[in-house]
C-alpha cells in the first residue's frame, strides 16, 4: 500500500479515537495586496457579527463557515453571498478547515469550551486567530494560547474590543497613575435574563454532529439547554455570565490597575437565585480580587433592577499625589500605556497585524485575554468550591473594606426588590483562595488547582506541551 495522504491519516485517527493534533505548519507568506481568507467557527449569533465585519474589508474574504450544527449553513452562506458577493464553504468539523492550505485565519466565536482546542490547532497548523471572549474555559487553557501563539509566531487577537474602543486614553492615564494613586475599581455586567426550566435528554436533531459540539466537554445527553445559547449556564460548557458578557468589563477593569496580571488573592459570592431552574452558574454574583495596593471589585447580575446608582467606579487615595508608574510589559505586547494600534476597530487591527506580522500591534493580545478570562475561572473556582450560608449569618471573610461591604449589601437589596425572603434563605460564601501569578496556581489548596483545569475526551485534548 501506498502512503497515505494527510486526510485519509486523519479520518483514520478520528475512527480509532485517537488524540488529533495537527504537525506545525508554516504560515502563507502574504504581499501587501493578497487576499486573507478568513473562516468563522461558530455562526448561530455572534459569529455572523464576525463574518460581516471581515467580509467589508478591502483584502479579505471569509472562505469558511464553521459549524457543528450543518441546519446553519444554508441560511448563513446565503447571507453572506449576497452582501458580500462570495459564498463560503460550510464544514462542520474545524479540523477539515484547517486542512485547507489556503485559509490564513480563523476566527472562533463557538462555545466557550471549544475556544483555546480551535486556537492551538489553529496556531499549529499555521493560522492566525481571532478568538471571542473568554478565550478559555479554564486558566491552563488560556496559558496554553499564548504559549501556541508565540511556539509558532502567529497573530491572536483576543474579542476584548474596548481595547480599540474611544475609552483607551483615559484608562490609559490612570494606569500610568496620571489621575492619582487607586485603591479600588468596581466594575460590573448587569444583563436581564430568565430562568432556562428544565430540558429532558432527546434525541439529537438531524443535521447536527453532537460529538463535535461537545468537543473537549464530558459526553452527555443531548438536551435544548445546552444548543444553542443556554450552554453559558452549564459548568461543562461555560462560564456564567462573568465569563460570558462579563469578561469585557472585567478586562476594562483590570487595565486600569497598574501592572495588573492576576490577583493575589480571590473571594465569590453570590447564588443562583428565583429562578429553581436547570441552569448551574450563579444569576447574581460579585467578586473581590486582591492585587495588593488595588482591589478589583465586579458585580454581575441577570436579575432587575440593577440598583447600581451612585456607587464610585473607582477611588483614589485623597492624600497621595498624583506620580508617574512605570509599566512593565513583555515585548511582543502593546503597552496599555501606550497608543493603541493600527487598523481602527478590533477586527481591522487584527487584520493589520496579520500583514504586518507584529503581535506587539495587537490591542488585544492573548497574553491580555488570558490574564482578564482568568479573573472569571478564578472567581468561579472559589464560588464552586464554597458553602451556602444564611443571609443572617456573620462572616469576616469580606474583611471590613466600606465598599466591599456596600457592595455585598446590593446583592441583598436586589434580592429583596424581588420579594426574595432574605430570612429564609441562602448565598453561597465561596472559598477565600491565594494565587501565586508567576506559578499561575494556587498556594496551599489541591482542590482549587484542579479546577484550574479539566479531564478531556480522547481527540480533543487542550495539550501540555502545544
Amino acid at each position: 500500500m501506498g502512503r497515505p495522504t494527510r486526510r485519509e491519516f486523519l479520518k483514520r485517527s478520528a475512527a480509532l479515537g485517537a488524540t488529533f493534533a495537527i504537525a506545525a505548519a508554516p504560515g502563507r507568506v502574504m504581499g501587501a495586496n493578497d487576499t486573507i481568507h478568513v473562516g468563522v467557527a461558530g455562526i448561530h449569533g455572534r459569529g455572523m457579527a464576525h463574518a460581516d465585519a471581515f467580509a467589508r474589508m478591502d483584502g479579505v474574504q471569509v472562505s469558511h463557515l464553521i459549524d457543528p450544527d450543518s441546519n446553519l449553513f444554508k441560511s448563513r452562506a446565503d447571507r453572506l453571498e449576497k452582501k458580500h458577493g462570495h459564498r463560503p464553504t460550510c464544514v462542520q468539523d474545524i479540523r477539515r478547515a484547517l486542512e485547507d492550505k489556503h485559509l490564513d485565519a480563523v476566527s472562533i466565536a463557538s462555545c466557550n469550551h471549544w475556544h483555546s482546542l480551535i486556537t492551538v490547532w489553529a496556531c499549529q497548523a499555521g493560522k492566525d486567530v481571532y478568538v471571542e471572549k473568554p478565550c478559555s474555559h479554564n486558566v491552563f487553557e488560556g496559558r496554553q494560547c499564548v504559549e501556541a501563539a508565540r511556539k509558532y509566531k502567529r497573530i491572536v487577537q483576543h474579542g476584548t474590543q474596548r481595547r480599540s474602543g474611544g475609552g483607551w486614553k483615559k484608562a490609559r492615564d490612570i494606569a500610568a497613575g496620571k489621575h492619582g494613586k487607586l485603591l479600588l475599581v468596581r466594575g460590573g455586567s448587569y444583563r436581564v435574563r430568565k430562568g432556562i426550566g428544565f430540558a429532558k435528554p432527546e434525541p439529537v436533531p438531524a443535521g447536527l454532529d453532537f460529538d463535535v459540539w461537545l468537543g473537549p466537554a464530558p459526553k452527555q445527553p443531548f438536551h435544548r439547554n445546552l444548543v444553542h445559547y443556554k450552554w453559558h449556564w452549564f459548568w461543562d460548557t461555560g462560564n456564567g455570565d462573568i465569563g460570558n458578557n462579563g469578561v469585557h468589563h472585567t478586562d476594562a477593569a483590570r487595565w486600569l490597575v497598574p501592572n495588573a496580571t492576576h490577583p493575589r488573592r480571590i473571594l465569590s459570592v453570590g447564588g443562583r437565585f428565583l429562578w429553581h431552574d436547570q441552569g448551574e452558574t450563579p444569576n447574581l454574583q460579585i467578586a473581590l480580587y486582591d492585587y495588593g495596593d488595588v482591589k478589583l471589585l465586579f458585580e454581575v447580575t441577570d436579575l432587575k433592577p440593577h440598583l447600581r446608582k451612585g456607587r464610585p467606579s473607582l477611588v483614589f487615595d485623597k492624600n497621595a499625589k498624583a506620580e508617574p508608574i512605570e509599566v512593565k510589559t513583555p515585548p511582543d505586547v502593546r503597552s496599555p500605556i501606550g497608543e493603541r494600534g493600527p487598523g481602527g476597530d478590533i477586527f481591522k487591527n487584527f487584520i493589520a497585524c496579520v500583514r504586518s506580522r507584529k503581535p506587539e500591534d495587537l490591542d488585544a493580545h492573548i497574553l491580555e485575554g488570558h490574564y482578564s478570562s482568568s479573573l472569571c475561572h478564578l472567581a468561579n473556582i472559589s464560588y464552586r468550591l464554597g458553602t451556602d450560608v444564611p443571609f443572617n449569618k456573620q462572616t469576616k471573610a469580606l474583611g471590613d473594606d466600606k465598599e466591599v461591604a456596600a457592595t455585598f449589601e446590593w446583592i441583598a437589596d436586589v434580592l429583596k426588590a424581588n420579594d426574595y425572603k432574605l430570612d429564609e434563605g441562602t448565598y453561597r460564601l465561596g472559598r477565600p483562595l491565594e494565587f501565586d501569578p508567576d506559578k499561575e496556581r494556587f498556594v496551599g489548596d489541591d482542590e482549587a488547582n484542579k479546577l484550574l483545569t479539566r479531564p478531556y475526551r480522547a481527540r480533543f485534548v487542550v495539550p501540555e506541551k502545544v
